[in-house]
C-alpha cells in the first residue's frame, strides 16, 4: 500500500489522502475486512497532523470505505451501494428486487414493559406495553442480519400469534390491522459486534457490523416502531446504506 502527498499541489492534504485510499480500495489493492493503518500511524508516515488524517478518515467512513470502531484498528469497508430512496422498502421487497428469496427465524415475539427510550420513541403512556420482535433474516438461505422491532401493543392485539417467519410484517400491519405505512427515517452506522449479536450472526466478537435504526410511521404521523434494529455483517450488508427520509411505495414488505 502506498499513500503519498504532493506537497506542491493545491489539493488539501486530507483530500489527497481520501482520493488515494479510495483508489486503492477500488483497484482491490485494499480489500473488504482488511485492517488499515491507524490515524497516528498514517499521520506519522505522511508527516501530517492526526487531525488531517482524521478528516480524511471521516470522509471515507461516510462513504462506507472505512469501518472505524472505538478502540479498534480501522478496517476496509465495502462502500455504499446504490438504493432507490423514492420508495420505502422492507427486507422482503429488497431481496425480491434482487432476485433473492427472503426468509426469517423468529427468536422472540411478545409483550414487555418498555424501557424509557422505547416508550419515548413509540410515544407510549406510563402503563402502555410494547411488542418486541427479534428475527434472524436470511437471503437465499444465507444469514444476513439480526432484526429487533418494537411496536405499540395496543395497536396490534394478538400479533404474537401471527406467523412472522413466512409473512411480511408490513403486509400483516396493512391486511390485519388496517395500518397503512407512509414514511420512514433511517440511521446507519458501523459498530463492533457485541458478544450476543456475534453469536447469533456467527461472526467473531468485535467484528464490524452495520447497524440500522428505522422509525416507520403511518399517514397519521405517529411512529410505529423504533426498529428494525439490524446488526448485519459487513460482507453481507450490500442492501443497507444511507441515512435518509423517504416515502413508502404501495405493496412493499418488511
Amino acid at each position: 500500500m502506498t499513500v503519498a502527498l504532493d506537497r506542491r499541489s493545491y489539493v488539501p492534504y486530507y483530500r489527497q489522502i481520501v482520493e488515494q485510499i479510495r483508489g486503492l480500495i477500488r483497484s482491490q489493492n485494499l480489500n473488504t475486512g482488511e485492517p488499515f493503518l491507524s490515524e497516528g500511524e498514517l499521520a506519522q508516515s505522511l508527516g501530517v497532523s492526526k487531525m488531517t488524517v482524521r478528516q480524511a478518515f471521516q470522509f471515507l467512513r461516510r462513504e462506507g470505505l472505512l469501518v472505524i470502531a472505538k478502540g479498534k484498528r480501522p478496517t476496509i469497508g465495502p462502500g455504499k451501494a446504490e438504493k432507490n430512496f423514492q420508495e420505502l422498502r422492507g427486507f422482503s421487497e429488497e431481496m425480491s428486487r434482487r432476485c433473492m428469496k427472503a426468509s426469517s427465524k423468529v427468536l422472540e415475539a411478545g409483550c414487555f414493559e418498555p424501557d424509557p427510550d422505547v416508550a419515548k420513541a413509540l410515544r407510549l403512556g406510563p402503563d402502555e406495553k410494547a411488542y418486541r420482535i427479534r428475527r434472524l433474516r436470511f437471503a437465499d438461505g444465507s444469514l444476513v442480519g439480526l432484526e429487533v422491532i418494537y411496536l405499540p401493543a395496543q395497536m396490534f392485539p394478538g400479533l404474537e400469534q401471527t406467523d412472522l417467519e413466512t409473512q411480511s410484517l408490513y403486509a400483516v400491519m396493512e391486511s390485519q390491522y388496517g395500518i397503512m405505512l407512509d414514511w420512514s427515517e433511517e440511521e446507519l452506522e458501523d459498530v463492533p459486534a457485541a458478544k450476543q449479536e456475534a453469536k447469533l450472526l456467527q461472526v467473531r466478537p468485535g467484528a464490524p457490523l452495520f447497524y440500522m435504526r428505522r422509525t416507520v410511521s403511518p399517514s397519521t404521523g405517529s411512529p410505529l416502531n423504533m426498529g428494525p434494529h439490524s446488526f448485519v455483517a459487513i460482507d453481507t450488508a450490500q442492501w443497507l446504506f444511507r441515512t435518509e427520509r423517504h416515502n413508502r411505495g404501495p405493496h412493499e414488505q418488511l
